[in-house]
């Protein structure tokens, strides 16, 4: 079933004429574009990448074999490699000599995102050197040592560039090693090892990815996410760093899924592609010989069903980036089950959510702020935040998840009361200011079921901050609750701004914690519901 597969490809491959003997294929990892060479180039050379509206088509002389073909960035120079020590460029067919190192290389491992390069030496390769790149400056960092498995007599060469790669993970570079093991003893399988690489300072082993299995794998990071693909079960495993499974320094995380396979891809008149195909250089592309690069997605709407655990749930999905429409649609699947057993996870997921959304807000203030003051002697430029799915706010949940929640007719009006009162509460909690619409919903709730004393409670003890929109809609109650009327002139009289002073705020807020504490909620409402029949 296709819910099963939280990996797939995506839907607009690129295409281009597959390898032959005329035809020869290259793929820049920079700039994530394939070059089909015919001819040495003398037939032409065609060009596409995945944001390439058009493709790029050109011809060149044929001067031999190309061994590498490559734009510079924005397309803007190309370099052609024909020979093991020399690069063409069209411009000024040369190079300048900016900086030289001289140390011994096993091998090389490049990642174009960050413009690190890490150098095996040593016998073993196992020392890496990295350099950074800058602005046409070469900047070289601390080395480091790999800690190889212990084998009984150690080859020349023991650690390979197939098991090294170098990704950016939640904004910080890391070296990626693929440590393999025995199957004997107390070494149950492989493992990836993450050392974490800072610009300046030591590298340091972080974090270590159980496999629990032997064979061959190769490495994607997609959205974050670490993807180990195990050649023999054609499966891939799921592992997200910044979900502990420890207190210790160096984190040991298990697969945050059950290992599944990609889903498959279906090409007209070939049939179904299978999934185990080729990955280069342990980016995010998958290409096939039959002419065909895709980008390797994640499925959030499967693992809904996949990961049970609500909290840990939302923690995955808040950190992925298409994430508002999965995350609200398992708060209204949480909500249609109705039962107060469920009210402390509500309560959790709400607080989950609005973190996120307090902090969004405050740098969205701090941000303003700057802006309003001018810049300063010596300060850096600000940044406004950039407004991610991850932030949910009170707009997002009255309409997909609460509006329509309170319209159902098959979950308890005390629940129903209970979560409003909940994603109230934890607004409060985050000293978010609740927008009035939700204190409506709560107000038309109370109404609709004929809790006129539990409404009274809660303009009486301000658990409803005053408003001029709270004011207007308890008038149009008069007709169904008299109380209603003088409630409303006495909030309009004593707030005249209706605008609470801080005092009160911090006095309801206290008598709001007191009466609605997720634990004691549904005891509160029983004895409220009591007084107003009695």
């Amino acid at each position: 079933m296709s819910e099963e597969h939280y990996l797939e490809l995506c839907d607009s491959p690129v295409q281009f004429e597959n390898a032959s003997s005329v035809n020869n294929v290259f793929f820049d990892e920079a700039n994530k574009q394939v070059f089909a060479v015919r001819s040495g180039g003398a037939t032409g050379v065609v060009v596409k990448g995945p944001d390439d509206k058009n493709s790029i088509a050109f011809r060149m002389e044929d001067k031999g074999e190309v061994k590498c073909i490559k734009f510079s960035y924005e397309n803007k120079i190309l370099a052609v490699q024909r020979s093991p020590k020399s690069v063409v460029l069209p411009d000024k067919r040369s190079l300048k000599l900016l900086k030289s190192h001289s140390i011994n290389v096993n091998w090389y491992v490049y990642c174009p995102e960050t413009s690190v390069i890490l150098l095996s030496t040593t016998v073993q390769g196992n020392v890496l050197q990295p350099f950074a790149f800058k602005c046409g400056t070469m900047s070289k960092m601390s080395k480091f040592e790999i800690e190889l498995p212990v084998v009984t007599k150690p080859a020349k060469i023991i650690l390979s560039e197939r098991d090294i790669a170098v990704a950016t993970i939640y904004g910080q570079l890391y070296v990626m090693y693929l440590k393999h093991h025995s199957r004997t003893g107390n070494n149950p399988g492989a493992e990836v090892v993450l050392y974490h690489l800072q610009r300046e300072g030591a590298c340091k082993r972080s974090h270590i990815l159980k496999l629990n299995t032997t064979g061959k794998f190769a490495l994607n990071v997609v959205d974050n996410l670490v993807i180990v693909h195990h050649q023999s079960s054609q499966t891939s495993f799921m592992f997200d760093i910044k979900m502990k499974d420890t207190d210790s320094n160096l984190n040991i995380h298990q697969p945050v899924l059950p290992a599944r396979s990609i889903h498959p891809y279906k090409i007209a008149l070939t049939g179904t592609v299978s999934v185990s195909i080729t990955v280069l250089c342990h980016s995010v592309t998958f290409l096939l010989g039959s002419g065909y690069l895709w980008y390797l997605q994640v499925k959030l709407k499967p693992v809904v069903s996949l990961l049970q655990d609500k909290s840990k749930l939302m923690e995955f999905l808040l950190r992925r980036r298409d994430c508002k429409m999965v995350i609200l649609s398992v708060c209204s699947q949480m909500l249609s089950r109705g039962d107060k057993g469920s009210l402390p996870v509500v309560a959790i997921v709400f607080d989950k959510l609005n973190q996120v959304y307090k902090e969004y807000l405050e740098a969205e203030q701090s941000y303003t702020m700057a802006v309003e003051c001018g810049p300063s002697r010596g300060s850096t430029a600000h940044k406004r935040p950039v407004r991610t799915q991850a932030v949910i706010d009170q707009s997002d949940m009255y309409t997909h998840v609460l509006s329509l929640f309170t319209e159902r007719k098959d979950v308890s009006h005390k629940f129903i009361i209970a979560v409003l009162m909940e994603y109230i509460r934890s607004l409060n909690q985050f000293q978010i200011t609740v927008q009035h619409y939700l204190y409506e919903l709560v107000i038309k709730t109370l109404v609709q079921h004929n809790l006129l004393y539990m409404l009274h409670q809660f303009l009486q003890y301000h658990v409803l901050s005053d408003s001029k929109p709270l004011a207007c809609l308890l008038l149009s109650l008069e007709s169904t609750y008299p109380p209603a009327h003088q409630l409303s002139l006495d909030m309009l009289k004593v707030n005249s701004n209706i605008l609470p002073c801080m005092m009160q705020k911090k006095k309801f807020s206290n008598r709001f914690n007191e009466l609605f504490d997720s634990s004691m909620i549904f005891s509160c409402f029983t004895k409220f519901v009591l007084k107003f029949k009695m």
